[in-house]
């Protein structure tokens, strides 16, 4: 099986449309599809699209009326077979990078999150009261390492501080 049967085997594609900061399309693929197995939807399809700030901004914009660059959004798509395809996670690799060296963590780890925070939403998460926020942040951290289930090598640093303190307090 060739490289391309392989990734093809996985619930995700990833496109890369910036070229500022280094991007592993396989270990997105993994990540997308670890993360649709814990939220029950291993049989659906993402599209993962990396861009650059300026590019987020105008989706942002576009879609949500909010002029400023973010680091991930997410949107359900239907299309010729909805019932496979989940949706659209589109990340903000530059946002990805600063973020990742306030953490002091590397930028694919911050970019693992960043998918699994848009798969969350496609599933029907919600982080915009404090306890859904916090409830979210729970099942990103389980996914990628901070419970059952995950790779295990996430570092503590990389949790602190990710939820504000009202959210994280309760």
């Amino acid at each position: 099986m060739g490289p391309l049967a392989r990734s093809r085997a996985l619930p995700a594609d990833v496109e890369n449309l910036q070229r500022r900061v280094r991007v592993s399309a396989p270990r997105l693929r993994r990540t997308a599809a670890r993360a649709l197995r814990a939220v029950g939807r291993a049989r659906r399809r993402v599209h993962v699209t990396v861009v650059d700030d300026r590019a987020i901004r105008r989706l942002h914009a576009r879609h949500l009326g909010e002029d400023t660059a973010t680091d991930v959004l997410a949107f359900e798509l239907g299309g010729p077979d909805p019932a496979r395809l989940l949706g659209e996670v589109i990340v903000s690799a530059q946002t990805a990078a600063r973020q990742a060296r306030r953490l002091r963590v590397p930028v694919a780890l911050e970019l693992d999150l960043l998918v699994v925070h848009g798969i969350l939403h496609l599933a029907g998460h919600d982080d915009h009261e404090p306890a859904a926020a916090r409830r979210m942040h729970e099942r990103a951290r389980a996914i990628l390492g901070g419970g059952p289930g995950g790779p295990g090598r996430v570092p503590a640093r990389f949790w602190a501080g990710l939820l504000p303190a009202r959210v994280a307090a309760g």
